[in-house]
């Protein structure tokens, strides 16, 4: 549904000729809905601010529902600024310190919103989503400030004949459309087309400038409406005005328009809906890659530096000690350097590992630049492709054939189609079944409900990410190969799948326990060991379990 100011007014003055002095009840913010509903004692207002939806409907009086705030008041009017998409609905108190209270709906583009304010102050005490922007903050305990009034021409003052010819006078159809939107109220993109001819494109704008001027007077009045359901290609758009040669469908109020679209749209909401869904996991996930690779980057130690110790060690090698955590050396230059060993690796290992790690350092730098582009890029497709969505621009099966496929991967099974698994399965190279937790509660059902007191479970040490269990019933360690590959998607399941290495922890599940009163997929392990290794993101496919 399209908000402009002339179906705002229109439902404006419906509302107020039908509800005005109703008694007020109580009301419901409900933010998960996005719906926000008014139970008067004659009947009930509820009112859809979804992107996918925008109606208004009138329902029978029934009793305050569970969740629902007690508010007794009477309506004294329902009105709405000139050329804006606001609705205030005004309200007086019978009773309490502030006798005044006002239910605003904000109908602005996509940001559509629903506050509750008190008092002269305006002090917001309910509303449906916190907004701040420049200039403007929308969040409860502060003072309402409503968006900057139109300034455009024929709100306060009519136009002339004239004055409206010569806004027709642009040759170029895509200026006079620009001009007039930008200029003069009551025009929007649902109307315009109409008043420029029929679709904005004739090639005499003087031979519309008559009956164009007629239809506005008549937009800027709301005078002999002729409410109707119109079909566009967006979908049904209720309108106090018969527009262009749309096929459309005459009600006698604009409300009952409004309450045939929402029955005609609930099921395209719902798609719609998903698909928003859809889309905000992908950007989530995009947005963690984003963030994982810029991690990454900083991260990321100069190769070079890393090579030219290993040279100074190699140079050095007779003045090392094997077993030695810390060395200091004199570097080629005569300066004091300082190098961390490891242990356990004599000297010349201790090099070798330096220049592997200088060659990794140098494969990541020429890796990730190109992959953060990619992923920046995605981010923003995404993020552009849900604006068009909510906007109406384009449609759910657009969006769906933009989206990543999903083929390939177990799917949870939803109602009626048996059981939902609370984990993924891989096959090792070594044929042992790996199980990966899908979420924080599945984490906990595959760790105490999908195990045996044997098998190895994993985790991606200090990252957030799944339980990871490889089925193993011997006393004895599981094959090398088969506990690397286990720690790999344990990686690839966690927060630090972005990272060069990754060390995992693995013990017996046995050794696996949930503290009492612990947060969903927490859990303690003992006599844990520890695994580095480095994400393969092609693992998973690999080793993909075939049914």
């Amino acid at each position: 549904m399209i908000w402009d100011s002339t179906l705002v007014g229109a439902v404006a003055g419906e509302l107020n000729q039908r509800l005005a002095g109703a008694r007020l009840q109580g009301h419901l913010f409900d933010w998960e809905q996005r719906e926000i509903s008014l139970y008067f004692r004659s009947e009930t207002l509820c009112w859809s601010l979804h992107p996918e939806a925008g109606w208004v409907t009138l329902q029978p009086a029934g009793p305050l529902p569970e969740g629902a705030r007690p508010l007794s008041g009477e309506l004294i009017r329902v009105e709405t600024p000139p050329d804006e998409r606001l609705l205030r609905f005004l309200f007086r108190k019978p009773r309490g310190r502030e006798r005044s209270v006002q239910i605003i709906f904000e109908l602005m583009t996509n940001q559509w919103n629903a506050l509750l304010v008190e008092g002269q102050e305006m002090w917001v005490r309910h509303l449906l989503w916190t907004r701040r922007s420049e200039g403007r903050e929308l969040a409860t305990g502060q003072g309402y400030r409503p968006p900057e009034p139109s300034r455009r021409k024929g709100v306060s003052a009519d136009l002339s004949q004239e004055e409206w010819t010569a806004l027709m006078a642009p040759e170029d159809t895509e200026a006079r459309f620009r001009t007039i939107l930008e200029s003069v109220g009551f025009t929007s993109p649902l109307n315009l087309p109409t008043l420029l001819g029929e679709g904005g494109t004739t090639e005499d704008p003087e031979s519309v400038a008559g009956p164009s001027f007629s239809l506005w007077h008549r937009l800027r009045s709301y005078e002999n409406q002729k409410p109707c359901l119109l079909e566009t290609t967006r979908g049904l758009q209720a309108y106090p005005y018969v527009l262009n040669d749309l096929t459309y469908t005459e009600f006698p109020t604009i409300l009952e328009a409004l309450a045939a679209a929402s029955q005609a749209g609930d099921s395209t909401a719902n798609s719609s809906s998903a698909m928003v869904e859809r889309l905000d996991r992908a950007l989530h996930r995009t947005s963690g890659r984003v963030k994982g690779l810029e991690r990454e980057m900083a991260q990321a130690s100069d190769p070079d530096s890393i090579r030219e110790r290993a040279n100074l060690l190699l140079a050095r090698l007779g003045e090392v000690e094997k077993g030695v955590s810390r060395v200091k050396l004199e570097g080629f230059l005569g300066e004091e350097v300082f190098l961390d060993l490891d242990p356990i690796l004599s000297p010349h290992e201790n090099a070798q590992a330096l220049y592997e790690e200088a060659a990794r350092q140098e494969r990541a730098l020429k890796r990730l630049p190109p992959l953060l582009e990619k992923a920046r890029r995605r981010m923003a497709e995404l993020s552009e492709l849900r604006d068009n969505l909510l906007t109406g621009n384009v449609g759910p099966e657009a969006v769906e054939a933009l989206l990543p496929a999903t083929q390939g991967k177990e799917r949870w099974k939803g109602p009626g189609q048996g059981p939902r698994i609370a984990y993924k399965r891989y096959r090792s190279s070594g044929g042992l079944e790996i199980r990966v937790g899908r979420g924080s509660k599945d984490n906990d059902t595959l760790t105490f409900r999908h195990s045996q007191p044997q098998d190895i479970w994993l985790h991606a040490r200090d990252a957030g990410g799944a339980h990871v269990i490889l089925r193993w019933t011997k006393d004895e360690t599981p094959p090398a190969q088969d506990l690397s590959e286990a720690a790999v998607l344990a990686a690839l399941h966690s927060r630090s799948r972005n990272a060069q290495v990754v060390p995992v922890d693995w013990t017996r599940r046995k050794h696996v326990r949930k503290p009492r009163k612990a947060p969903p997929g927490t859990v303690i392990p003992d006599r844990t060991r520890t695994l580095f290794v480095e994400p393969d993101p092609e693992l998973p496919q690999r080793l993909a379990w075939e049914k």
